[in-house]
């Protein structure tokens, strides 16, 4: 959809948005297109939803983004959808609107993962305060799901012999009690550790230690998944 020239008078880190997507999520037209006005003054697309059920059918073409969504609609309402985001590990910013907003309806909302509730209707400037905001959860967002894949993707390249061992290793045992718990020679487990440091780009087992943090995964477990 188009959008509308950047209105003077906004905020520089606004206008450094504007080539930003926000997905907006409401069953009501009026909605819809007040919001893609307001957005696109503010320096960012909107990309309108009518119903949950839209969102996810698309979810899959979909690039990591903002979220505005309004926790009263038919059928699947927002905090529902919260909750399949969850599930589904979505984890983009989900900004909550609603018309009748009350503490119980904004802890409900927070802790089912929005990042903020917005009362309707809707006021430029907290708008605007709290996309700021997500844009910049966002990227922190995409800094680790890059970190999580690079790590992972380096312990895919280790063979099942070199996972197992780095996994016993990793605990703090001395390749001798290593190679006895895993009823293998010393040289062998010495020989599996030098390859798997090679593969891993690091060179103690203290530097794997940080990598399964970065991956978010244990080698015990890529063991069990073998």
């Amino acid at each position: 959809m188009g959008s509308f020239p950047i209105g003077q008078g906004f905020n520089r880190s606004a206008q450094s948005c504007q080539t930003q997507t926000v997905y907006v999520i409401d069953d009501d037209v009026a909605v819809r297109r007040s919001l893609q006005f307001l957005l696109s003054t503010a320096g960012f697309t909107s990309w309108p939803f009518s119903c949950a059920f839209d969102f996810l059918d698309n979810l899959p073409n979909l690039r990591p983004a903002p979220i505005l969504l309004d926790i009263n609609m038919p059928e699947i309402g927002g905090m529902d959808l919260l909750s399949e985001l969850t599930n589904r590990e979505i984890t983009w910013p989900v900004i909550a609107m609603t018309g009748n907003a009350d503490i119980p309806v904004a802890v409900q909302a927070i802790k089912n993962g929005a990042v903020d509730l917005l009362e309707k209707p809707l006021d430029f400037d907290v708008l605007e305060a709290a996309l700021g905001d997500a844009v910049e959860r966002l990227s922190n967002i995409k800094d680790s799901e890059e970190t999580r894949c690079n790590a992972r993707r380096l312990f895919d390249c280790l063979s099942s012999r070199e996972t197992e061992i780095l996994a016993v290793l990793i605990d703090g045992l001395p390749n001798k009690v290593a190679a006895h718990h895993l009823s293998l020679s010393v040289r062998t487990v010495e020989m599996h550790r030098a390859n798997a440091l090679q593969k891993l780009k690091v060179k103690s087992i203290a530097a794997v230690l940080h990598l399964e943090k970065d991956a978010e995964c244990t080698l015990k477990n890529l063991v069990d998944a073998i």
